[in-house]
C-alpha cells in the first residue's frame, strides 16, 4: 500500500470495524491487499465468472473482499454475484481473463467454472459512490464493461483477513504477488507479517456507524490515471 490517501481508508476509518462484523466471529482483521479498479469509458471487455481465492497465496474461511464505487454505477455494468456460492466450499479453476490461460493451478486439478443459466441466482445492483458490496473469497463474480460513453467505472477493492487465514505458499506467481514471503512465513503460519497490518481487533468498540463507506468515498475523491479492471 504505497498511496496515502488509500493507507489511510484502511487503516484510520471504520473499514476493519465492518470487516469484523461482516466476517463473524474474529479477534482481528488484517488488511490482505487493496487495489483499484478502473472500466475506461466504452469498454467492452467483460470481467469473467471466477473467485478470488484460488489466485491467492491464504487459505481460510474468514474473510471478505469490500467493493466500493467512487463513481456512480447503473446495474448493468455493475458487479455480479452469485448467490451463496461461497457456501459450497468449492474452488473453481483460475484462468486470465483475457485468454482463459490456467497460469496457478495445473489444467484439470480443480473443476471448471459452471455455466450460468437463467436459474441461476445472480445478485446484481445499481451503486452510488459510498455504497459497498461486501464477499467472500469464494463468492463466485463477474463484471460487464463499461457502457457508458463519458464516466469512468472507478471502484476501490479491499481485501480482508480473519483470525483462522493462513499462509499458503504456491509452487507459482500468485495474484498478488509476495516475493521472498514464502522465506518468512512457513506454510500453515497465521498472517502475522509486516505486510498484512492489522486494522481492527477485538479489545476495541464498535462504532455501529453503518455511513462509515459514505466517510471513506470522500477520501477516496481524487483523479486516478490508474487502475485494473474487473
Amino acid at each position: 500500500m504505497r498511496t496515502c490517501r488509500y493507507q489511510y481508508i484502511a487503516t484510520n476509518t471504520a473499514i476493519g470495524e465492518a470487516g469484523a462484523l461482516l466476517m463473524g466471529p474474529t479477534q482481528s482483521v488484517r488488511l490482505f491487499h487493496d487495489h483499484l479498479l478502473v472500466k475506461e469509458p466504452g469498454t467492452t471487455a467483460v470481467t469473467p465468472w471466477h473467485q478470488d481465492q484460488p489466485y491467492y497465496n491464504v487459505e481460510g474461511h474468514l474473510n471478505v473482499s469490500l467493493w466500493i464505487p467512487v463513481d456512480p454505477v447503473p446495474v448493468e455494468n455493475s458487479l455480479k454475484l452469485i448467490a451463496g456460492s461461497h457456501a459450497t466450499g468449492q474452488w473453481y479453476m483460475p484462468r486470465t481473463f483475457l485468454h482463459g490461460e490456467a497460469r496457478w493451478f495445473p489444467e484439470g486439478s480443480l473443476p471448471e467454472m459452471p455455466s450460468m443459466d437463467e436459474n441461476t441466482d445472480i445478485l446484481q445492483w445499481g451503486l452510488e459512490p459510498g455504497d459497498a458490496i461486501a464477499f467472500h473469497f469464494l463468492t463466485l463474480h463477474a463484471a460487464e464493461g463499461n457502457s457508458h460513453m463519458e464516466h469512468r467505472r472507478r471502484a476501490y477493492s479491499i481485501r480482508l483477513l480473519g483470525d483462522d487465514m493462513v499462509h499458503a505458499p504456491r509452487a507459482w506467481k500468485t495474484s498478488p504477488h509476495f516475493p521472498g514471503l514464502q522465506k518468512e512465513l512457513k506454510a500453515g503460519a497465521p498472517m502475522d507479517h509486516r505486510l498484512f497490518p492489522v486494522l481492527w481487533t477485538s479489545t476495541r468498540p464498535y462504532v455501529h456507524d453503518i455511513v462509515i463507506f459514505k466517510d471513506i468515498f470522500n477520501r477516496l475523491q481524487c483523479r486516478e490515471k490508474h487502475g485494473i479492471s474487473q
